[in-house]
């Protein structure tokens, strides 16, 4: 019995000493050299940190702010799509309210446009009535006041201006209230809107038709009154504007009075050594004399090189002294703004004067071969008598205070050169931007241009 189990126990053990060696045998099969991890002896390399993945709960800011953007995108569109369907649906049910009440109320569409008209015209009337009594005060007090302007000029343009475009809006609604009432009434009670009378059957078709035909004959009339008061506004506006700045000028200089102190000195953009030029500007004197300076440039030797001057009508133009002198007459009126211009080329000789755009005077062998000589002296409004050096004590003794100019003066412009006819035209048109072109040796609002006495920039 005990050498039974002795050998029962000698068995057992050889068979888990097989169960062991087999494992063993199975561990280094399924553990092989491309999963061995072999540590040589020099320094650990530092292991590299892998980037989180993808769905990680950790958002930057970044993420944050395009999540809230594309939400509030997403929210947007859905207001966007819910308030379009919301409009088309109000909008099927007004459409559908607009046809019914034409279809209803379409017969007495004419009567509402005639009623309409009426009121809207007897309100334009009085509007008007005032407008005018406003005006004409203001008339009477300027010429009171011996042609300097008072008032509120201003405001009655643009009150002037108000008219207009009420007269032009009322006008253009009457249009279309009559083409679309007609056009309805024919829609929605069978009237051919082309021949203007009612195709129902009955007697009452000849009477509809002479109703219609008056109606349309009271509205024409009512336009025609409105088309002569938008002439008549237009003519007025045209005499206001005599009272402002042209061609898109936003400033001027002002000589109050004729005096010996008052004046303009410019510094011209060049030395003035050329042998061609052309001279521009706006004016508008108070008073004219027998010789009203505008525009003078000379030096010690020569105190009139050239010479703008006004007469009691006419412009005269000169170079070099009074030899060469080029005259427009009965082109200047006190108290209307005028544009001037003179050009002059050495090579020919030829000196032309323009007023208003046109070519007015023209005189060959003016100064032939001349060239300005530089280092002169130049001002607008006077003239100096032989005294040219600027900055000096007492200078104002070399003007005369009868050829002062009084009035206004804008947009003076000279160039090196002579201007082309459509240049010159351009520069003359009393609503164009004549102001906007400037020269290159005197540019209006660019050059240095110092008032003295009691002349001042206005705007």
């Amino acid at each position: 019995m005990f050498w039974w189990r002795l050998f029962q126990a000698a068995c057992v053990l050889s068979v888990c000493v097989c169960l062991q060696s087999a494992y063993e045998d199975d561990i280094e099969v399924n553990y092989a050299d491309p999963f061995y991890n072999e540590i040589t002896g020099g320094d650990t390399p530092e292991p590299t940190p892998t980037s989180p993945p993808c769905s990680s709960g950790d958002l930057t800011k970044w993420d944050k702010l395009f999540l809230m953007l594309e939400n509030s995108q997403m929210r947007e569109n859905m207001m966007l799509q819910y308030a379009d369907d919301i409009i088309k649906v109000e909008m099927g049910s007004l459409r559908g309210e607009m046809l019914r009440f034409v279809g209803q109320y379409g017969g007495s569409c004419g009567v509402a446009v005639e009623t309409a008209g009426r009121r809207m015209a007897m309100q334009f009337e009085a509007r008007l009535k005032e407008t005018m009594e406003r005006l004409k005060i203001a008339v009477q007090s300027t010429a009171a006041a011996g042609g300097n302007s008072v008032g509120d000029p201003d405001n009655l343009e643009s009150i002037l201006l108000q008219l207009l475009s009420a007269a032009r809006a009322q006008a253009s609604q009457l249009t279309k209230l009559e083409t679309s009432c007609f056009s309805s009434t024919g829609a929605g009670t069978g009237r051919n809107t082309k021949s203007g009378f009612h195709l129902a059957e009955g007697g009452g078709a000849g009477h509809q038709e002479q109703e219609f035909t008056s109606r349309e004959v009271a509205l024409d009339g009512e336009l025609a009154a409105l088309k002569q008061t938008r002439a008549e506004q237009e003519e007025a506006l045209r005499l206001q504007s005599q009272r402002h700045l042209p061609a898109g000028c936003d400033m001027a200089l002002l000589f109050p009075m004729r005096s010996r102190r008052i004046y303009t000195a410019v510094t011209p953009e060049v030395p003035l050594s050329i042998s061609s030029f052309t001279i521009c500007m706006w004016l508008k004197p108070t008073t004219l004399a027998n010789k009203t300076v505008l525009f003078s440039y000379g030096h010690r030797r020569n105190p009139y090189e050239i010479q703008l001057l006004l007469g009691q009508t006419s412009a005269l133009f000169t170079i070099g002294g009074e030899a060469h002198l080029v005259e427009a007459r009965g082109v200047v009126k006190p108290g209307e703004w005028i544009h001037l211009c003179g050009a002059w080329a050495s090579e020919q000789g030829l000196a032309t004067l323009w007023a208003g755009g046109e070519k007015v005077a023209t005189t060959p062998g003016v100064a032939e071969g001349h060239v300005l000589p530089e280092a002169g002296s130049l001002q607008l409004g006077q003239e100096r008598n032989g005294c040219c050096g600027g900055g000096i004590s007492g200078f104002e003794g070399g003007f005369d205070p009868r050829l002062a100019f009084a009035g206004k003066m804008t947009g003076v412009n000279m160039w090196d050169r002579v201007l082309s006819e459509e240049e010159i035209s351009e520069l003359a048109l009393q609503n164009g931007q004549g102001c906007e072109q400037r020269g290159n040796v005197v540019a209006w609002g660019i050059t240095e241009m110092v008032p003295h006495g009691g002349a001042q920039f206005i705007y």
